[in-house]
């Protein structure tokens, strides 16, 4: 399948007369779709969460706020949210929501002539919660994409403004699905969002699929969830297939980690072998064709790169030319 996206329904904006709209968001999928939507929207306030005090690295929303000069409100929780927010008391006749890591309560959304829009990284109703792009890879499904949704109280049940969709080739990794996302997302807003604010128009996920024929998923809702670092133990008692979906899903975090000729290593690359990849001494770790090979429930999982602990990443060869004879 080729790696299509598109979007439904569309309308232009006016680059000479951006919309006006209030933007939450946090983390780093905020941060690039803030960078995005600049190009397109006034942006009048960014929401987001202040800095920890002892946090070392990036803050990314407040650091791309400080580069483009845009004004900025700090909130820790949903009370300081609702108190800072309805002081402002915003021009702006919606906000959008992306990447923010706060519930949102209604008084909030009411400050809002047109509420608050969301743009959730899925199909909904599949994969609501936090973490919709690692479970779209996990699950194998051939199709994804980002709904723009009204925001409710109740976790991600609100009405649909517009659907962008996106195909999967089997090839994605978490980050690249992310970013193929981001893009798709600040598409879609720039595309919706003024049509919508002349004529605002949604409606019930259930009925989506009825509207939008194409789309191929159930129509039940499916739950997400924030992932451990138990979940990226390497299970070989799974099938070869679905833990080469787990590598892509979770490269970054929290990592496909297993030993190895007794390093501790992240698998960071993988594919299925083919039948004639044969396990001769019917080991769990193994040495067929000068490659790395972990024999599963179903079928065996070919490492193409891994990271050993306090190295950096390295194909499978490079590994096995130091490691191969342990194993």
């Amino acid at each position: 399948m080729n790696k299509t996206s598109k979007t439904t329904p569309t309308s232009g904006i006016d680059k000479d007369s951006p919309c006006q709209i209030v933007f939450f968001g946090t983390g780093p999928v905020a941060a690039a779709s803030l960078r995005l939507l600049t190009e397109d929207f006034a942006i009048e306030a960014v929401i987001t969460k202040p800095k920890p005090a002892h946090h070392r690295g990036s803050f990314p929303v407040l650091e791309v706020a400080d580069e483009l000069g845009l004004p900025v409100i700090t909130v820790t929780d949903a009370p300081d949210v609702s108190s800072k927010v309805i002081a402002a008391q915003f021009r702006s006749e919606v906000a959008v929501l992306i990447d923010f890591g706060i519930i949102v309560k209604q008084d909030v959304i009411d400050s809002f002539l047109l509420g608050i829009i969301n743009s959730h990284f899925s199909l909904l109703p599949q994969w609501r919660g936090a973490d919709p792009i690692t479970f779209s890879i996990l699950s194998g499904q051939e199709q994804t994409g980002v709904s723009l949704m009204e925001v409710v109280e109740k976790l991600d049940e609100g009405n649909i403004v517009a659907l962008g969709l996106f195909d999967l080739d089997g090839t994605e990794t978490n980050a690249s699905l992310t970013q193929d996302l981001i893009n798709l997302s600040a598409g879609l807003l720039r595309d919706t969002l003024p049509n919508y604010i002349e004529n605002p128009r949604a409606i019930p996920q259930e009925k989506v699929a009825d509207i939008v024929p194409e789309i191929a998923y159930p129509r039940e809702p499916s739950y997400s969830h924030k992932l451990t670092k138990q979940d990226g133990v390497l299970d070989l008692s799974k099938p070869a297939e679905q833990l080469e979906r787990e590598v892509r899903a979770y490269l970054g975090w929290p990592g496909s980690r297993t030993v190895i000729a007794g390093k501790d290593v992240v698998i960071t690359a993988a594919h299925v072998a083919d039948n004639t990849l044969e396990n001769v001494d019917k080991k769990t770790i193994f040495i067929a064709n000068k490659q790395l090979c972990l024999q599963t429930a179903s079928g065996v999982l070919v490492v193409d790169a891994l990271k050993p602990a306090g190295k950096p990443a390295m194909p499978s060869s490079a590994f096995l030319a130091g490691y191969g004879s342990k194993i």
